[in-house]
């Protein structure tokens, strides 16, 4: 499978359509109070830089990376269309994520996901990266729906 990583045109019903079935993938599987993905207004704001994935002209799947201080970022808004999964593009997307904030100098990088089963194999890609469980960051507060993680660059 040849899969390019490339800067998000926010703009097209193609990525508004992968991020609203971003949206109604986290709802399913989290309470609404509990999700922390970002809608469309959120991803285009000028802290957040955003990705798609993409074979051939498909638009497979997508990734983020929230500037949050000079030395910590967040990865946010990884998803990969379930037809895709399987594949290895969440560790592509990570691999570019984590690159990235080497790139911009962060020595954390942190990221928030479900605490759910449905959540488990996030988990665990996020744990073969050297991610590891810590305290909520930035705003976030202790939830049960919630598991924050955190790995030094």
């Amino acid at each position: 499978m040849s899969v390019r990583i490339q800067s998000a045109n926010l703009e097209t019903p193609e990525f508004a359509a992968l991020i609203d079935t971003h949206a109604k993938l986290m709802l399913s599987l989290s309470p609404p109070g509990s999700c922390h993905f970002l809608p469309m207004d959120g991803l285009k704001r000028p802290d957040v830089t955003v990705w798609e994935m993409r074979e051939g002209d498909a638009l497979i799947g997508c990734g983020a990376l929230q500037h949050l201080s000079d030395t910590h970022g967040e990865v946010k808004s990884m998803h990969t269309l379930a037809r895709y999964r399987g594949a290895g593009l969440g560790r592509k997307m990570l691999e570019h994520v984590i690159a990235v904030a080497k790139e911009r100098g962060y020595d954390r990088l942190s990221l928030e996901t479900g605490s759910m089963d449905g959540f488990k194999p996030s988990r665990m890609l996020y744990q073969s990266f050297g991610f590891e469980l810590c305290p909520p960051f930035g705003d976030y507060v202790e939830d049960p729906h919630s598991v924050f993680m955190t790995r030094t660059m």
